[in-house]
């Protein structure tokens, strides 16, 4: 029985020759993506250092620095001309301290050596030679003899201010003046509770007459010496 199926249309005839090309396809295909390389791209250069200057001002170079010439060597010293001195030049003689026989030793306790004075106060209260208040010549006791005089020179010369008496000012002046050495009376001062009492005070003070100096180891020396003078109103 004669097949009904057209022998050009049967498909099954050629699939071997299929086989074989989809074969050497497939295995160009496989090796062809392992023998495939990839590469990664770089540059030749470096696009951070692709700056562009948009300042037109020219820098300047930088100028070179010039190194200092080296210092002159020293100028040579000047030749001294060694000139023969005619002029005799006289020798100086020293003589020699060291006494001789001949000559006379003093001895220590017969140079006399003068004693310094010092020029210092002397309280009325220590002093040896106390001044002598005119009038207190004669008198043993001259110390108390001058403070006599003193309250009696006070009584004498006090008159209360007038000023002083219309304010009601009373109170007690402390006089303090020094002796000097002449005998006469400085370095006043005063210290109350008015200054009208003050000024009558310096008045009395001024009024004191010149007296003998008081005296330390046989020296004439500054003597201060201090009085209250009480001012009260009756």
């Amino acid at each position: 029985m004669e097949p009904k199926k057209n022998p050009k249309a049967d498909v099954g005839r050629s699939s071997g020759l299929y086989f074989v090309i989809g074969l050497a396809v497939t295995m160009g295909l496989v090796y062809t993506a392992l023998e495939w390389k990839t590469y990664d791209k770089t540059n030749d250069y470096d696009i951070s250092m692709n700056v562009d200057d948009d300042l037109d001002e020219e820098v300047p170079m930088t100028e070179q620095i010039k190194t200092p010439p080296p210092p002159p060597p020293p100028a040579a010293p000047e030749i001294i001309e060694v000139v023969e001195d005619e002029e005799e030049v006289e020798e100086t003689v020293i003589e020699s301290t060291e006494t001789s026989q001949e000559e006379e030793i003093i001895e220590v306790e017969d140079v006399l050596v003068e004693e310094e004075v010092e020029d210092v106060d002397v309280p009325f209260a220590v002093i040896e030679d106390v001044p002598i208040f005119p009038g207190c010549e004669s008198e043993s006791d001259k110390r108390a003899c001058f403070q006599k005089m003193m309250q009696k020179h006070i009584g004498k010369n006090f008159r209360y201010p007038e000023i002083a008496q219309e304010m009601g000012v009373q109170g007690r002046v402390s006089v303090m003046f020094t002796i000097q050495k002449d005998g006469s009376i400085g370095n006043v001062r005063m210290r109350g509770p008015d200054k009208n009492l003050e000024k009558e005070a310096a008045r009395i003070i001024a009024k004191l007459p010149k007296m003998t100096p008081g005296k330390q180891r046989g020296r004439a020396v500054r003597v201060p010496f201090s009085i209250p003078i009480t001012f009260k109103l009756q």
